[in-house]
């Protein structure tokens, strides 16, 4: 708004309200006298700039917006510890601690013989990792560890934009007494928990259905869901009231489906390349797009994989000049998935 307001311009409008008379040239008395004046006048214009900056949604920064969203209750989303599920030869100690990679793990709950939760000493992401495990304390005749399973994903502390999307969404929607927004916001606040769509009176009055998304994108683990249920609605207490949900409100959770999606094109390569060369390039690229329409999953009712964004994609991969009579599960035409479905890649034929 005031990028027009240089040195040059303020020094310029003063130096022109100065009688012609006196001289104005540079290095003159009156000319260094307006110079540091007219530093000091397009500093206050930078500052004024960024004031307004900070005065409104869509341009505050993190600190700001923190503050501004506070007014209506909304913080920032805390980074989460990731929840593995560790397969042992033999029953470990609660409280056993394990190594991988640079991060450490303690077992916090038996789940069967041989099984444990185990949950990461390190917040975010990086939890989520599956590999042999290495025991930080001698275990007598523990000869296998391992980390099978994310349970309870880990995630990073909400970015800005997020925070920012959250705080517009709840000026757009009210949420209030159990409607659509007010399950949306408290499931979507649960910890592994990336999107949910809700089902209102799917099995009669008073009944509500919940499925939800890990924030990997992924089917969650059936612990992940049975946690869901917990908060919202126990089991064993349904429509009492002890949970998120208000009283009077049947909910069932579960969790997303994966559908296998088999595709199959005919690649024209460059000079020197074949399939071997661009496979693990081709699957990479497929599964970026899956993991886009996955994280659109809980806004679309139904999320629909389209052979030319597959081939798109496809072109961009090296060695690739030309791509043609691409299939998804044998046909030639998009594949819209059920609505608590979102896409899993399955064969890829080249």
């Amino acid at each position: 708004m005031y990028e027009q307001m240089t040195y040059e311009l303020l020094l310029q409008r003063m130096l022109d309200r100065v009688p012609s008379d006196v001289d104005k040239r540079e290095g003159s008395i009156i000319y260094d006298a307006l110079a540091p004046a007219a530093v000091e006048l397009q500093n206050m214009y930078i500052q004024l700039e960024a004031v307004l900056n900070e005065g409104f949604a869509d341009t505050q920064s993190r600190s700001y917006l923190i503050r501004r969203a506070g007014e209506r209750g909304i913080v920032p989303e805390a980074a989460t510890f990731a929840v593995l599920r560790g397969v042992f030869n033999k029953d470990i100690p609660i409280g056993s601690r394990f190594s991988l990679g640079i991060l450490t793990y303690t077992a916090i709950e038996k789940m069967a013989d041989g099984s444990f939760k185990l949950q990461c000493e390190t917040a975010g992401q990086a939890g989520n990792q599956l590999e042999t495990l290495i025991p930080i304390d001698y275990i007598a005749d523990l000869t296998r560890a391992e980390a099978t399973e994310i349970l309870v994903p880990g995630e990073d502390e909400e970015t800005t934009e997020k925070l920012r999307a959250r705080y517009y969404a709840n000026l757009d929607s009210k949420s209030f007494g159990g409607n659509i927004q007010d399950y949306k916001e408290k499931v979507n606040a649960l910890s592994g928990i990336g999107g949910v769509k809700v089902y209102p009176v799917w099995n009669g009055g008073g009944t509500v259905r919940l499925t939800v998304i890990s924030s990997a994108y992924e089917s969650p683990s059936s612990v992940l869901v049975d946690e869901v249920q917990e908060a919202v609605d126990p089991v064993g207490h349904t429509g009492e009231g002890y949970g998120l949900a208000p009283i009077g409100h049947r909910v069932t959770v579960g969790g997303v489906k994966e559908t296998e999606v088999h595709i199959s094109t005919h690649i024209v390569y460059q000079e020197g390349w074949n399939w071997e060369d661009v496979k693990d390039y081709v699957l990479s690229a497929i599964d970026r797009y899956f993991m886009e329409l996955a994280g659109q999953w809980s806004e679309e009712k139904n999320l629909i994989v389209r052979i030319s964004q597959i081939e798109t994609r496809l072109l961009n991969v090296p060695g690739i000049i030309d791509i043609a009579d691409t299939t998804i599960n044998e046909l030639t035409q998009n594949l819209i998935l059920d609505s608590d479905c979102i896409p899993k890649r399955g064969d890829v034929i080249g």
